[in-house]
């Protein structure tokens, strides 16, 4: 066997003969077909790996165009079975195109408005207080002969000045506040039964007594100033039926503006009262 290499000038071609035997006709066509078989598996393989990573959006209007091309090749026999389509996104219907009726709701103004409380002002000075809470002792006390505004106001003021002459307290109780919350108590305890001036003068010295242990600036007091004669069963059985009967009233009047805003008209009106009837007397 031997191999011959030869070029021709001319075409520049280049030609490999093989010494062997003679290639017949059905070997060239078997090399032939795999030749094209290897060349077909390249391209396919070349096509599927540029064609990976790609992700294919199916057009909705194709699609139903299919579905409905495979509904028409069904028999007439068959029953047929409704194709769903691919939704597509539609405009909102208006109210004439869905056929409802839309009421517009108005909100109606309510007969009922919202009316804040009207605002009271109560002036009164220190001094017409006290004699206001006098000239109410003298009014549901009127069995007692001779009483007068003024002796009401002697008790309260002696009690006071007691309590800061012996230290028990840095500033004086007797306030227009204070005033309301004591006559708050004695309306409610000092009943027209009363006949005795030492009996009302013990009733309303442990009204004061209860109104300086809640409102007063101290924590605690001596009820020695609040006592007539050293009876300390009497005072204490008083001080705990005002608790009993009173004391949702006195938290009232602490929490409640209006209530001690009506407490305070009230003790206002009882000067007022008396300032009438002395007119009327003088017509």
């Amino acid at each position: 066997m031997g191999t011959i290499l030869s070029l021709s000038p001319t075409s520049q071609k280049t030609t490999i003969v093989v010494d062997g035997p003679e290639p017949n006709e059905k070997s060239l066509k078997k090399h032939s077909v795999l030749e094209s078989a290897l060349s077909l598996k390249r391209f396919v393989t070349s096509s599927a790996r540029r064609n990976i990573g790609k992700k294919v959006n199916p057009d909705p209007q194709q699609l139903n165009n299919e579905n409905l091309k495979k509904a028409q090749h069904l028999s007439p026999n068959r029953e047929s079975v409704p194709v769903p389509a691919v939704p597509s996104q539609d405009p909102p219907l208006t109210p004439s195109q869905s056929g409802k009726k839309v009421i517009s709701v108005q909100k109606q103004p309510s007969n009922l408005s919202l009316v804040s409380p009207r605002r009271v002002i109560v002036q009164a000075s220190t001094g017409e207080l006290l004699l206001c809470l006098g000239e109410f002792f003298c009014r549901r006390c009127n069995k007692i002969k001779g009483l007068n505004p003024n002796d009401i106001i002697v008790w309260f003021r002696n009690v006071d000045r007691t309590l800061l002459l012996q230290g028990w307290q840095d500033q004086g109780f007797i306030t227009p506040a204070s005033l309301v919350f004591v006559y708050l108590i004695c309306r409610e305890t000092v009943t027209d039964n009363v006949c005795d001036r030492g009996e009302l003068q013990g009733i309303f010295l442990s009204c004061l007594y209860m109104a300086y242990s809640y409102m007063g600036n101290e924590i605690s007091y001596p009820i020695t100033p609040f006592m007539v004669e050293g009876n300390r069963d009497t005072f204490w059985d008083l001080a705990l039926g005002i608790i009993d009967n009173i004391s949702d009233k006195m938290l009232q009047i602490n929490i409640d503006p209006h209530v001690f805003t009506e407490v305070f008209q009230e003790l206002k009106g009882e000067g007022e009262t008396k300032d009438a009837k002395g007119s009327d007397l003088d017509r």
